[in-house]
């Protein structure tokens, strides 16, 4: 996977029916074995001239048959995605002529690539720093405006713009404490150590306060709607959709397996999970979605119970409540356009109320609210500093901060000198981590291998 000599092919659309497919290859031999397969209409354009498109025809070289009319282009390295000559054939969208024409290209010399190479070698070649080629991912995966534009800041440099200014400070004390160690007997320049380190902790710090805002635009938040049966959790599901994805019936039961679906709520993305009614019984079909929905619950980052306020309050919404205690939850009192008669007040007296009708969308604005300040905490985000979303981002700046931590409460000891260069190396590290200045190739591998073929 680590080899920058092969030159690799994939297809870089999805398969399926389209108006386009591309096929794009990088290497010091694409451009070669792109002559091999490609025949252009022109007759002038015997030598392909760099980024330039051209009108053609994919051809098997041996037996000459036409397999695609496309347009290729070739690009020479370095004012390329990957840094090497890279090709695109720009293909009709069907699965068939995308298989072939990748056929004849390894059959022509290139590999397949393996899951995320192309992006593997723009970060080797220097074009990208880990924490942009991880941004790529992003960007292909975002649900959100708010996601992706998070996604975008960190491919634009701003996140390792702010890492590499931290770890130059603690790489610059290291060196001043580490030639102090060194060379005692020489005049080394004074550096105020500790005013060095707690700017550093603040800057770590900052950077970690926001977040946890960046993993929930970039994870989502998996929400459970949970309830007893017939209490209107589907019709919630629908109505929160502004769509029918759920069945709803008056009969109870009416759902006996999880629901899922995304929703965009204000930028946040949501996973709804429509669960079975949480009851005694004896059905075996029930029961299995009763054990589905104990397991959505057990998964569940956000829960709306959903009480009938048009019946009193049952023993089964009490044993439900009673599941809750280590959940965020919202009460949902649903079917307020009845006469209300569940004292439902009194159901997790702690937790936010909320009256609603999933018939007529009454106080689902309401509820809205209640759950982007649920999943904020009531702290979102307004400044236009940067979010760090990707978890393994933040465990290094925890590991950073932390030793950054160590090496304050050892200098302010005076301690042992080393101690405080032992820290600081391995807060510097930490910090080379998301760059990939000093991430290892099992980072690397773990990494790449979560992206797509082709990209």
């Amino acid at each position: 996977m680590w080899s920058l000599d092969d030159t690799i092919a994939a297809v870089s659309t999805p398969m399926g029916e389209g108006g386009i497919g591309i096929v794009r290859l990088s290497g010091s031999q694409a451009l070669a074995i792109l002559q091999k397969v490609f025949r252009p209409a022109s007759r002038g354009a015997s030598t392909l001239e760099s980024h330039r498109f051209y009108y053609g025809h994919v051809v098997d070289p041996e037996s000459t048959d036409p397999v695609d009319e496309v347009l290729a282009v070739w690009m020479g390295a370095p004012r390329t995605y990957t840094r090497q000559d890279v090709v695109e054939i720009h293909c009709h969208g069907g699965i068939v002529p995308l298989r072939q024409t990748l056929e004849l290209l390894l059959r022509s010399g290139a590999r397949l690539a393996q899951p995320g190479e192309f992006t593997l070698r723009a970060f080797l070649n220097g074009r990208v720093d880990l924490a942009q080629a991880e941004a790529v991912l992003d960007i292909v995966r975002a649900k959100t405006e708010v996601s992706l534009r998070v996604a975008l800041e960190q491919l634009d440099g701003r996140i390792s713009a702010q890492v590499r200014a931290i770890r130059s400070t603690l790489v610059a004390l290291l060196a001043h404490l580490e030639a102090s160690l060194d060379f005692p007997e020489d005049e080394i320049p004074s550096l105020d150590v500790s005013t060095a380190l707690t700017q550093a902790h603040t800057r770590l710090a900052a950077l970690l306060s926001q977040a946890g805002q960046g993993q929930i635009y970039r994870q989502g938040v998996r929400t459970a709607i949970v309830g007893r049966p017939n209490v209107g959790k589907s019709s919630l599901l629908n109505a929160l959709l502004g769509r029918d994805r759920a069945i709803v019936s008056p009969t109870p039961g009416t759902t006996r397996d999880t629901v899922e679906e995304s929703l965009n709520l204000r930028g946040v993305p949501l996973c709804l999970v429509d669960t079975a009614g949480i009851k005694a019984s004896a059905d075996p079909i029930e029961v299995l979605g009763i054990q589905r929905s104990h397991q959505a619950l057990t998964q569940a980052d956000l829960v709306l119970l959903v009480l009938d306020g048009s019946e009193a309050l049952q023993q089964e919404d009490l044993e439900i409540a009673g599941l809750l205690g280590n959940h965020t939850v919202i009460v949902t009192v649903n079917k307020m356009d009845l006469p209300r008669v569940a004292d439902a007040d009194s159901v997790l007296p702690n937790a936010r109320h909320i009256q609603t009708c999933a018939l007529t969308g009454a106080g689902l604005p309401d509820l809205e609210n209640a759950i982007v300040e649920c999943v904020f905490s009531g702290q979102v985000q307004t400044s236009d500093a940067p979010l760090v979303s990707n978890p393994r981002h933040c465990q290094a700046l925890r590991r950073a901060l932390d030793s950054v931590t160590l090496a304050q409460n050892a200098w302010q000891e005076r301690s042992e000198p080393e101690l405080v260069v032992v820290e600081l190396r391995a807060a510097a590290n930490a910090l080379g981590e998301i760059t990939g200045e000093s991430a290892g190739e099992d980072v690397l591998e773990a990494i790449f291998s979560s992206f797509c073929i082709g990209k």
